[in-house]
Order: C-alpha cells, then sequence, then structure tokens
C-alpha cells in the first residue's frame, strides 16, 4: 500500500513560531505576528511555495487557538502538554543545553544531573518526537525541512527514521560548546544530541568557530560526522527594513525624549540586550564605572544608555541577574550622578522603537557578551547609528568573525580592558569613527535574513 504524505515542500520547526495569540477578556483570541530572519526567510520564497511552519503553542492563549481550531496559512501549531513544554523548554533546553553552549556553570555548584533531570530529559524527547511526528506527517515526498536551534536537536534523527525521503537540516543559532565542556552532559544525552542532529542532511551554523566545536564532539563522541554536511550561514542585519522602520514617527518620538535623558551635548554609549546570563551587562556596568573613576574628565559628558529587556523570568536565577542589573545601575548614579546628569539611563521595558532611537543616537555600542552564536546588535547599530558609531564587541560573540577588523576588541571578562575601549571608543576621531562605522555596516549586511534563509535551503536542495 503507497504511503500517503502531505503537501508542504519546504517546512520550518522552530519552538516560537511567526504568530501568537492573546485570550481576551470576552473570550475572543487577539493574533500578534512576529518578526525575525525566519519570517523574512520564509517570505522570500514566495506563497507557492508549499510552505509550513510547525512550532509550539507557547501560552494559554495559543493552546485555546489550537482547541479551537483558529490558525494562519501556512502555520501548524502543536498543543505540547504544558508541562512537557516546561520541562523541555525551562528544564532543558535553557538551563541546561543553553548553559553548556555559553559554557555558564558555576561548575563547584552545578550542574547536578539527579532524577528530575532525568524526567525533564524523557519530555525533551516527548516533545522532539511531536515535532518529528507533524513533520513527517505535513511534508510533501522529498520536501525540504530545516529545523531551527538547540530546542530541537534529536528531531533530525527521529525525523529521518519516520521518513528516509526527506531532506533536512539543522541550524544552531547559539554557540557550540568544546569538547571538554559538552563532556559535562551525561554521556547518554551527549550521545543522544549528537546522533539526533547528525540525522539531517546538512548542518548550519553561524561562524566557524561554532561549526568546528561540533565537528570536534563528533570526531571525539560520536565517530566523526558520517554523510552529514557541516556549513556556515553567518545571519546579517536587514538594512532595509532597519533603515526605513528607524525613520518612521514613533521613533523620532523616541529620540527626542532620550535626548532629555540624556542632555545637552553629552556623548552616548550604548548597549541593548535582553538580560541574559550570557549577555555580560554587569560587567558592563562595572567598565563604566571604572571609566568615570579612571577619567574624571567623562563626568557629566557621557550617559551609558542602557536597556536590559528582562528576559526568562521564570527561572531564578534570570531574576536574580535582572536584579543585580538594576542595582548596580542604581549604585552608579548614585555614587556619580548629579541634578543636572543621570550617569546610566536604564530601561527595563522592551521597546524596539526605543531600541531604534537608542541605535541612531549611539556614539558607542558596546556589545560584550561572555559568549554569543552571533548578536544581531552589533550588526544593527552601524547601520542605523546617525553620525556613525564605534563598537566595543567582545571577541566571544559569534559576529567578531565578521566584525572585529574594525571594531575595538575587548576580553569580556577583563572589566579594566573594556574600560580602556571605552575611552579610545569615545575619543576616536570622528572622520574615523565614521569610517569603521561604514566599513561595519557594509559587513553587517552581507547576509541580510531573507538571502540567509535562502542560501540553508539552496545548499539542502541543491
Amino acid at each position: 500500500m503507497a504511503s500517503t504524505y502531505g503537501a508542504a515542500q519546504v517546512l520550518v520547526a522552530s519552538n516560537r513560531g511567526p504568530v501568537s495569540y492573546e485570550l481576551q477578556e470576552d473570550g475572543s483570541l487577539r493574533t500578534k505576528r512576529g518578526g525575525g530572519g525566519l519570517v523574512s526567510g520564509l517570505s522570500a520564497i514566495g506563497p507557492d511555495a508549499g510552505a509550513l511552519w510547525v512550532c509550539s503553542a507557547l501560552s494559554d492563549g495559543d493552546r485555546e487557538a489550537v482547541r479551537r481550531g483558529v490558525g494562519e496559512d501556512g502555520v501548524r501549531m502543536l498543543a505540547v502538554p504544558a508541562d512537557v513544554h516546561a520541562d523541555a523548554y525551562n528544564g532543558v533546553a535553557n538551563s541546561v543545553l543553553w548553559f553548556v553552549h555559553h559554557m555558564l556553570y558555576q561548575t563547584p555548584l552545578e550542574p547536578a544531573f539527579d532524577s528530575a533531570f532525568w524526567r525533564q530529559w524523557e519530555n525533551y524527547a516527548r516533545y522532539n518526537r511531536a515535532f518529528a511526528e507533524a513533520l513527517a506527517d505535513e511534508a510533501a515526498e522529498g520536501a525540504a525541512v530545516l529545523v531551527q536551534d538547540y530546542h530541537l536537536t534529536l528531531v533530525p534523527g527521529l525525523l529521518r527514521k519516520l521518513r528516509p525521503d526527506l531532506r533536512i537540516s539543522h541550524f544552531s543559532h547559539t554557540p557550540w560548546a568544546p569538547v571538554d565542556y559538552f563532556r559535562m552532559l551525561p554521556d547518554r544525552v551527549a550521545r543522544e544530541v549528537l546522533e539526533g542532529m547528525l540525522g539531517a542532511d546538512r548542518l548550519g551554523f553561524l561562524t566557524q568557530r561554532w561549526a568546528d566545536a561540533f565537528t570536534a564532539c563528533c570526531d571525539e563522541l560520536a565517530g566523526g560526522l558520517g554523510d552529514t554536511e557541516v556549513g556556515v550561514h553567518g545571519l546579517g542585519a536587514d538594512a532595509d527594513f532597519l533603515r526605513r522602520r528607524s525613520r518612521e514617527a514613533d521613533v523620532e518620538e523616541r529620540m527626542a525624549a532620550l535626548r532629555a535623558e540624556i542632555g545637552q551635548g553629552r556623548r552616548t554609549i550604548v548597549r541593548v540586550d535582553r538580560t541574559e546570563l550570557s549577555k555580560n551587562i554587569v560587567r558592563g556596568l562595572l567598565a563604566y564605572r571604572q571609566l568615570l573613576d579612571d577619567h574624571p574628565e567623562w563626568r557629566e559628558r557621557v550617559v551609558h544608555v542602557a536597556f536590559a529587556y528582562p528576559s526568562r523570568q521564570d527561572l531564578a536565577v534570570y531574576r536574580e541577574y535582572t536584579a543585580e542589573v538594576q542595582r548596580l545601575a542604581d549604585e552608579i548614579n548614585s555614587q556619580y550622578g548629579t541634578p543636572g546628569w543621570t550617569p546610566v539611563v536604564l530601561h527595563v521595558k522592551d521597546d524596539f522603537a526605543r531600541s531604534l532611537a537608542a541605535y541612531r543616537l549611539a556614539d558607542v555600542a558596546l556589545v560584550n557578551p561572555i559568549r554569543d552564536g552571533m548578536n544581531l546588535v552589533a550588526k544593527e547599530v552601524p547601520v542605523v547609528s546617525d553620525e556613525g558609531c564605534a563598537l566595543v564587541l567582545s571577541r566571544e560573540a559569534g559576529a567578531y568573525e565578521e566584525l572585529g577588523e574594525h571594531a575595538i576588541v575587548v576580553n569580556p571578562y577583563d572589566v579594566m580592558d573594556t574600560a580602556r575601549a571605552l575611552h579610545e571608543a569615545l575619543t576616536m576621531p570622528p572622520h574615523e569613527r565614521a569610517e569603521r562605522s561604514k566599513r561595519l555596516a557594509a559587513a553587517a549586511t552581507a547576509l541580510p535574513p531573507a538571502q540567509w534563509f535562502m542560501s540553508q535551503l539552496r545548499a539542502l536542495t541543491a
């Protein structure tokens, strides 16, 4: 008997989809559409390509939409049980795999892989199996399936067993841990993650460094890559969108408000991040305080505009980190501030228009992560900055591979060196700053989202 296949020719699988639903007080559902590189990429292949996005129902509104059969064309949302999703997403993906790849563990105390972890791991496997089964149901014969990120590392291997006819890729948006750190995972987990990913025809990474780290893990722990290809696709900034959006009225309004907060004639050091542990916001604030100590001439002449948007606040360690960012900013303002000068302008409520306003005003962009798969802020600020900006960039950001030549590069753990770099950036002659900014913008936009997605799809189907 012939197999019955679905109709989708190109499928994307990711934890978060392009749409979400909010349950209103009157019982109606409000639709919210997301953005980002994948959304841009899928739209680039056109409406007739038979594309389908498979994602998870993340909220009560999402689950209610699935229950009612409400949905968008081209999107299939999976109503994985809330407890299974919590274990897979918070328990394993964000509290274990994210920590390993970003090398964030305080190893005297963590990790401790106990019975609670193994329950979470079983639910991570269940979560991945739900995606593999949905993709197997929906994919046309020989379809291309592009699986995204560390939430879904087991999907390629599971899907390969269900549908050997498919072309399967997996793309990692995070760094990849070096072998010795990756081996912190229980042996079975390390093996299942690698074997899951090696079920793909092709694996994509943001930089050569992360691709090499993955290959080294496979050589050491999985007997090599086998038939799986490994490629690098460095996601770039969407220059057309950013330049257009940054000139809209709401951005102009927020620029006026920020100028009032900063004060007349002052220089600006800008950072825009989620309060991720990997973003290194606390050391950035310490470096700014050191700058004010080492160079009193900057007092009342510079403002650190720091946007730290809360992330993963359902995890205690993230709540504590967000509180420490706020505490340190308050301490600096209390120690150095004057009636007419607030040294740190900290905002914690997410506001994209205000972020773009800060990009435009930036004299210096501070991007100093402990470790980052890419870091698009480093790529976006030079594209949008009105006068051109100097970039202080961690050598541990994936963006360093493309932007390092034109940035002031720092060791993210070295507070004194970061303070020195901030001073160098603030004193850079305007013509040099403008020239560097132009080169940064050119490098940053080399592979914009639509091209980034299409390059992966072409490589997979070639």
